[in-house]
């Protein structure tokens, strides 16, 4: 299913082993609206681990339609300094990201991202 090879991005992303994710996202993806290499989608992954080091992705709604997977991200974590262009520095904040993957031969091949902002600007 579907749904199971996202469940193990997920779980490759929290735990940060980068060397794997090719085997879940095509050398050359789309997300949102940009494209993008495996290398550039790894390094843009890195960056939020190094500004939000315990970011976690956690998983509240998962909705398979193949190929197409929509999911509800809930986030709990600490942005170091600025996020999203505002300045969190250091507080704990909450929010949700609405995100749907395409698939492509069993490989994200595009992502669409929508980051509940208001719900940061509100604990600020």
């Amino acid at each position: 299913m579907l749904s199971d090879v996202y469940r193990q991005y997920i779980a490759c992303l929290n735990a940060q082993d980068w060397a794997s994710l090719g085997m879940f996202v095509h050398d050359a993806l789309q997300y949102n609206g940009r494209a993008l290499t495996l290398d550039d989608y790894r390094e843009m992954l890195k960056r939020d681990f190094r500004e939000i080091p315990d970011l976690f992705f956690d998983i509240r709604l998962l909705i398979e339609e193949p190929p197409r997977i929509a999911c509800r991200l809930r986030f709990e974590c600490t942005p170091k300094a600025d996020f999203l262009g505002l300045h969190v520095d250091g507080k704990r904040v909450v929010f949700c990201e609405n995100v749907f993957y395409a698939f492509r031969d069993g490989k994200i091949d595009n992502v669409w991202s929508v980051i509940d902002k208001a719900a940061i600007e509100a604990q600020l």
